[in-house]
């Protein structure tokens, strides 16, 4: 049972994570860590899944993705208070505009294609596979 859990492709990395070991927000100071880290993850990444830790629903993104072929990177937000600045900061910058936007965020080549429910239509519409391609993330 132990070899299934340790033959996954790459583990989730948090935004912490993603903050330690990104070169362009090292010189930023930690108390914007998280923000600018999923911020980074987004710019950097052609497709990012940002959610809440240990929501199944970024598993199942995940696993669609990975299905296609696709290996994104996935930043998990705590339950803490600065984790909860950072994941209102993700949905303004999805453009909430006031409104929760749906969890998880996915974003594909920079910009944001939804949650899960516009993440799974694009995908039994046939839609999802070009844009992936056209962000750089299939090489089909």
């Amino acid at each position: 049972m132990r070899g299934a859990i340790s033959s996954r492709p790459e583990p989730p990395r948090t935004a912490d994570d993603l903050l330690s070991s990104s070169p362009s927000t090292s010189s930023s100071s930690s108390s914007s860590g998280g923000g600018s880290a999923v911020r980074a993850a987004v710019a950097e990444n052609p497709v990012v899944v940002v959610g809440a830790r240990g929501c199944c629903m970024c598993d199942v993104a995940r696993r669609l993705l990975l299905g296609l072929g696709v290996n994104p990177v996935m930043c998990e937000i705590g339950e803490g208070a600065e984790d909860a600045a950072t994941m209102m900061e993700a949905e303004a910058a999805a453009g909430g505009g006031g409104r929760s936007a749906a969890q998880p965020l996915v974003f594909v080549g920079g910009r944001l294609l939804g949650g899960l429910d516009r993440l799974v239509t694009v995908h039994i519409t046939g839609e999802l596979v070009p844009i992936l391609k056209e962000a750089g993330a299939l090489w089909l």
